[in-house]
């Protein structure tokens, strides 16, 4: 939008400010707080904040997100409530095979002490992270952004609520469908997978002592996710019509489908929280950054969870922007300044789309019923098994601590 809105003096005022109030647009307000102290302004809106964070899903948190929250003093708050993923097996079989036999194990942890990864409930860590952003001054607007323009070297933000805020640089954390996205002319590309994911929460009878499962079924992958309390988080790949299907069983039915992936291993299973279907998909926008705008987190680029990077991309790319962004002003340096904002653009868009490419082609190799393929894939796990060193730079590599690690995501401060 080029076009000046009109201010007013009841019209507010933030060096930054975020749409979107889920893990990527909080995470960046706090830490953006922390860097530059009171005299920064930063502002986040989402009509959600209106409501009590009511997520019933779980995340898994790689080791340089856990870092990055702990850095930002958030970790604390929600420790008790994540469960280390201590291993993982990963098998692939058809779905009535009697024996689903492991072709690939990995350790659990990166460094010792560290797991690569802690599963944790969306509900409490937003929570956390809602109370650490107002105890740090972050100033919360329960509204949607419905337009903006330029206006010189600051950006006019029209609210749904029809308030008015000006900030230097504005940032979308507003989800796959982004809005700010669409405003700003920034194009993207994708596809449908022509799947879903069904997500739900399962107690069991035994423990399942940190243990993470990946099933490779013909339809897609099955994961059965450790929680604390002899529960896991189960993240199910179907396609979109055989997703929609199951999800409407009643109980009974459902619990037989269910269990018929889940296996006996943990003793008799319960499901004890909602089922919903989520479409999978693949999209990147062609640009992160434009005039005074960057987009983060699923505004920027959605994968298919196969890997269950997601999350933590949205984490790197905020890791990456909040320190461009405290740098520059430290410099005395306008936070959306082009060398600013391209500075995160080429930090983040090479690793983004590596990450892209090869959850799209692990969808790909392992969703379907060829025979040869999955001998190929076997043959594969197999060989990747039987080389440690290998093992160790994927698993270091999924815990997100490769390559230019920016400070938060090293447990550093900014």
């Amino acid at each position: 939008m080029t076009s000046v809105m009109a201010k007013d003096k009841d019209t507010q005022r933030a060096d930054v400010l975020i749409a979107g109030a889920g893990f990527a647009g909080l995470a960046l307000a706090i830490a953006l707080r922390q860097g530059l102290g009171p005299t920064f302004s930063v502002a986040v809106a989402d009509p959600a904040l209106a409501r009590e964070a009511s997520d019933a899903r779980a995340s898994a948190i790689a080791a340089a997100a856990r870092r990055l929250f702990k850095a930002i003093g958030v970790w604390e708050e929600v420790a008790g409530e994540a469960e280390p993923i201590l291993d993982m097996v990963v098998t692939d079989s058809k779905l009535d095979d009697a024996v689903r036999p492991v072709f690939l194990t990995f350790g659990g942890e990166v460094a010792p002490g560290e797991p690569f990864a802690h599963m944790l409930e969306n509900g409490p860590l937003l929570t956390a992270l809602v109370k650490k952003a107002k105890a740090e001054g972050v100033t919360l607007l329960a509204s949607a952004v419905a337009n903006f323009a330029r206006d010189g070297d600051e950006i006019v933000v029209q609210a749904a609520d029809a308030s008015t805020i000006t900030a230097r640089l504005l940032v979308a954390a507003d989800g796959a469908r982004s809005h700010i996205r669409e405003l700003a002319a920034i194009q993207s590309f994708g596809w449908s997978y022509g799947q879903a994911a069904i997500v739900t929460t399962v107690a069991h009878e035994r423990d399942h002592r940190g243990r993470a499962e990946e099933h490779f079924l013909p339809a897609g992958p099955f994961a059965i996710l450790p929680l604390r309390n002899r529960r896991s988080s189960i993240v199910w790949t179907e396609s979109t019509t055989e997703a929609d299907r199951i999800v409407a069983l009643d109980d009974t039915a459902f619990h037989a489908e269910l269990e018929q992936r889940f296996g006996l291993r943990l003793g008799e299973i319960e499901v004890v929280g909602p089922r919903r279907a989520f479409p999978l998909g693949f999209s990147a926008a062609r640009a992160f950054v434009a005039d005074r705008i960057a987009l983060v987190g699923d505004a920027a680029h959605m994968i298919h969870p196969i890997a269950g990077q997601g999350l933590n991309m949205g984490l790197r790319d905020v890791a990456a922007l909040a320190e461009a962004i405290v740098d520059a002003v430290r410099l005395g340096l306008d936070p959306s300044g082009p060398d600013v904002l391209e500075r995160y653009q080429r930090w983040r868009r090479f690793d983004t789309m590596a990450m892209s490419v090869a959850t799209d082609g692990l969808n790909r190799l392992f969703s379907n019923h060829s025979d040869a393929l999955r001998l190929v894939r076997d043959i594969g796990l197999g060989l990747v098994d039987r080389l440690p060193a290998l093992k160790h730079t994927f698993i270091r590599e999924a815990a997100g601590i490769v390559g230019e690690v920016p400070k938060l995501l090293r447990g550093e401060a900014l």
